[in-house]
């Protein structure tokens, strides 16, 4: 079971580093997120939902900017199990959106931390990243680092 799960999140991973980010409208959103809540358990990972749309023009650039940067995509890669939930006028996904919180009240893209047991840990606001008409490197690392299941896990903490 742990060969299938570590084949499946690589292969999850090498589309994500190589693809471009599209979301599906016909997914069932909330049985990908459960999904993904395994890989994460199995991995000793966070899942990181990234809720939007084909639509949504800060989505598509978050996508191109975290993508073209390095550090970001290791970090990802190292600690969380990404997956896309769409979020659009004839699919809101209301079951998924309840699940995380409904996180569509701080608008999109909004990003979702969900720890191996299926707990929402946080929901990020994407505003709070940006700067300018882009994204800001460090706000972004300095989100990602604060969400790993060692910063958020009392015995693997260290002071720093």
């Amino acid at each position: 079971m742990r060969k299938i799960v570590f084949i499946l999140t690589i292969l999850f991973l090498l589309q994500l580093a190589y693809s471009e980010e599209t979301y599906d409208p016909s997914v069932d959103a909330l049985a990908e997120i459960k999904s993904a809540i395994v890989i994460a358990k199995e991995t000793d990972k966070h899942v990181f939902v990234k809720v939007g749309g084909n639509w949504c023009g800060w989505c598509k650039l978050y996508a191109k900017f975290t993508k073209a940067d390095e550090d970001i995509m290791r970090v990802m890669k190292d600690e969380y199990v990404f997956i896309l939930v769409n979020w659009n006028t004839e699919n809101k996904n209301p079951d998924a959106m309840t699940y995380l919180g409904n996180p569509q009240r701080f608008g999109f893209p909004v990003f979702v931390i969900i720890d191996g047991d299926g707990n929402v840990l946080h929901i990020q606001d994407s505003a709070l990243l940006e700067q300018g008409k882009g994204y800001n490197k460090k706000h972004i690392m300095r989100f990602l680092s604060v969400w790993t299941t060692d910063a958020v896990d009392p015995n693997r903490v260290s002071a720093e």
